[in-house]
């Protein structure tokens, strides 16, 4: 090997970096369901590659935002679009580029239409779309800035996850984030109360939020089971529960998100 050959060779991990980086422009995304693709069409910042839809999906589906659709038989839908078996697709597929959000700041400090206060949602290793969908669609509904998690170990944008949101993915902002705990003390910085879920916290969900009206607020909740990692509890301000009524177990991640967005917003 010669001198300019050596010095022209880039390192292992540059070269990596860049094909992560070409693979992540590469990667597209099949959405299902006639609200989801109907959703994403009328989204001008979702970039949309493929419609492919039967005759009769396409007369329910309405404006078409210019897409020049695909039309198939609804006996061979499922060899034309690369769906899983169990999709309850509708007979209508919209392959998308995935929505790019801007940066954390950016979004954990641009204001919300109607929100009551600033408030976020932090999820830690919930890996299920139809779990992540759910919390989209009450994120939204309760007037949350973003859902936040870490890029590893939570469910990307999926046909499942969307086809859950109920359209929600296309205004709800859903920021996956390199790590969660880093994440987290940037928020602490920007004046956001950490506000952990769990089960064995002191001190009842209520009962906090009435200490910290108007304050920003991060809602953290972990997955079912193993719930918030140590370093991700460690992080947050508060750990509170949800009081129940009886000592008969707890709720479903998406419900609990649910329960306490609805009680933080008021």
């Amino acid at each position: 090997m010669n001198d300019k050959t050596r010095k022209s060779r880039k390192p292992s991990w540059v070269i990596e970096k860049e094909r992560a980086r070409r693979a992540a422009a590469a990667e597209t995304v099949w959405l299902f369901g006639l609200h989801a693709v109907r959703d994403a069409l009328a989204n001008p910042a979702r970039q949309k590659l493929r419609l492919v839809v039967t005759a009769n999906a396409l007369a329910r589906l309405g404006d078409l935002h210019g897409m020049t659709p695909e039309i198939t038989d609804a006996r061979v839908f499922d060899k034309a679009v690369p769906l899983a078996p169990e999709s309850v697709h509708q007979g209508a597929a919209l392959e998308v580029k995935p929505l790019h959000w801007g940066s954390l700041s950016e979004v954990a400090l641009r204001q919300a239409p109607g929100e009551s206060r600033p408030l976020l949602v932090a999820l830690d290793r919930v890996t299920d779309p139809h779990n992540i969908g759910a919390i989209l669609r009450s994120a939204e509904v309760f007037g949350a800035r973003a859902v936040i998690a870490p890029a590893r170990h939570s469910a990307p944008e999926t046909g499942a996850l969307a086809k859950t949101a109920s359209g929600a993915l296309e205004r709800q902002p859903y920021l996956r984030v390199p790590n969660l705990a880093e994440a987290l003390v940037q928020l602490k910085n920007m004046g956001f109360i950490l506000v952990g879920l769990d089960g064995t916290g002191e001190v009842p969900l209520p009962d906090l939020l009435e200490t910290l009206r108007g304050r920003a607020l991060c809602l953290v909740m972990g997955a079912e089971g193993p719930g918030m990692r140590e370093l991700t509890a460690k992080t947050c301000d508060h750990i509170a529960r949800i009081p129940f009524a009886a000592d008969f177990g707890s709720l479903n991640v998406s419900n609990a998100a649910a329960v306490a967005l609805y009680a933080a917003g008021r």
